[in-house]
């Protein structure tokens, strides 16, 4: 049996006791190093040692001051949705390869040796809709009634041609791992509007389509990265309690469970006082949020006290604990109470093969239930400043993947144009910004990059992406990264 050396707690105390390099400068942070720099730098600095620990986000008057984003997670075909090209019905079965050669396209495995690539035209009718004479498919006729509500971008462009790195790059604003999420950057910067609920909550709607393509997805998408734990997306289950072990345990009364976490929050204190580790701070904070959810989470869920009207907004499905209909309701709920960005995640849109079947449903999975949430919001008065969100990754390409017929087709991935809406929160209603050429391949007109679109998001909530920055490995990190992004104005009110 391994027997401890006699000395070791006082090994163990001098290990406690111990400074880093790196808890010095912490340290030094908040302590003394401030005080002394302050009384060098004058008033400015200790004014700005006394705020936030964040940057000037810019002093830009904010239009919106929470957001929700509708990720359709597998890429949804923007030629059978929102970019109309009639011409190619009279060049169905074409094949392009010698003109896609031309095109110095990458493409992806699953095509690349494909012998043909015929054109497959659209086989949804598209009609004009709105002022603005937006053209949407006959999938969407719910969302196509309120054209004038939205801003319909046809010209969004990406870097990646595959599925993980593209949905890190529009969620997190680049393809390599450990970066923060647009939820958690929102929550650190701007903090939540309720303290009795997150200030990031993610929902993932379960998909109608039993024989779709659904996407494996993960945390890295809604994690706080390098920023401090507590701003990573709260995920809400879609069956059972939303948050696990929301109860307290039989025979554990709440007066008890209070005491319990005063004492584990004195010892927390304790050793940061000893280490000086932001993730003790962290935790108890979680553990103070998650107190406070076991009274506000129950109420939140409770649709009991929603008027038959919000069913008939928002469909019956929304009934349905978990659909997506329920989550966009959720969503409402969620805004409606101060948290300041929701992301639902509603996958099965990699349609490779059997599109025309699969996107149908898929959309009649969400057409109704987006037309609810906007609408709702509106009525309520929180669409105004409230952003919301609806697109993809990527787009698909104009060929088919595999075999055409008249009625059947399937398309691969295309990261040079796709198409997405936003709406609420500043954005320029009844607008259809970009075009792209003839065959919804390249882009002609106002190229929107993700990157673009992430400086635009957080110019609406009052961020310069420019100065929102949070320093990591000598680096100061920021959402859209080192390449040059920029605010749109073309999509602002």
């Amino acid at each position: 049996m391994h027997t401890l050396p006699p000395d070791w707690q006082d090994t163990f105390n001098a290990y406690n006791s111990s400074i880093t390099r790196r808890q010095f400068f912490r340290r030094s942070g908040t302590g003394l190093g401030v005080a002394a720099l302050s009384s060098l730098l004058g008033q400015s600095a200790r004014a700005a040692a006394a705020g936030p620990a964040l940057p000037d986000l810019g002093k830009i008057a904010p239009k919106a001051k929470r957001a929700i984003y509708i990720s359709l997670i597998g890429a949804p075909s923007q030629l059978d949705l929102f970019d109309y090209k009639p011409d190619l019905r009279g060049r169905f079965k074409e094949d392009i390869k010698d003109w896609l050669g031309g095109q110095g396209e990458r493409l992806t495995g699953m095509t690349a040796k494909q012998a043909q690539f015929p054109v497959a035209p659209t086989r949804f009718k598209f009609a004009q809709h709105g002022k603005s004479g937006a053209w949407i498919s006959e999938l969407l006729p719910h969302i196509a009634t309120m054209a004038d509500d939205l801003c319909i971008i046809r010209s969004m462009k990406t870097d990646a041609i595959n599925h993980e790195p593209a949905n890190q790059l529009v969620y997190t604003g680049s393809m390599q791992n450990g970066k923060a999420s647009i939820g958690s950057w929102l929550a650190y910067g701007l903090g939540s509007l309720n303290q009795d609920l997150p200030a990031f909550v993610v929902l993932h709607a379960k998909h109608s389509s039993p024989f779709s393509n659904v996407q494996a997805i993960s945390a890295r998408l809604w994690g706080s990265g390098f920023l401090p734990g507590k701003h990573a997306g709260v995920s809400f289950r879609p069956q059972g309690d939303p948050v696990l072990y929301l109860n307290d345990a039989p025979g554990v009364p709440r007066e008890l469970r209070r005491k319990m976490l005063d004492g584990l929050d004195e010892l927390n204190r304790r050793s940061y006082a000893q280490i000086g580790d932001p993730d003790i701070q962290t935790r108890t904070q979680q553990y103070e949020m998650a107190f406070r959810m076991q009274t506000s989470i129950p109420e939140l869920a409770d649709l009991g006290n929603e008027p038959a009207a919000t069913f008939e907004l928002y469909g019956e499905e929304a009934r349905n604990r978990g659909s997506f209909a329920s989550s966009a309701l959720m969503a409402r709920r969620l805004v409606e109470r101060g948290v300041r960005f929701v992301q639902i995640f509603h996958r099965g849109w990699d349609q490779h093969g059997s599109l025309p079947r699969d996107i149908a449903s898929q959309c009649k999975d969400v057409d109704q239930a987006c037309y609810g949430l906007v609408q709702d919001l509106k009525q309520r008065g929180l669409l105004e400043d409230t952003l919301v969100i609806w697109g993809g990754e990527f787009g698909r390409t104009v060929y088919c993947q595999g075999a055409l017929t008249e009625t059947n087709y399937g398309r691969d991935h295309h990261p040079r144009c796709f198409s997405i809406w936003m709406a609420g929160g500043g954005i320029k209603p009844g607008t259809v910004y970009g075009e792209t050429d003839e065959m919804s391949y390249n882009i002609v007109k106002d190229p929107v990059h993700v990157r673009d679109l992430h400086a635009t998001m957080l110019h609406l909530m009052g961020i310069d992406h420019e100065r929102f920055s949070f320093k990591f490995q000598g680096l100061d990190q920021r959402l859209t990264g080192v390449v040059p992004a920029k605010v749109l104005p073309g999509l602002l009110a």
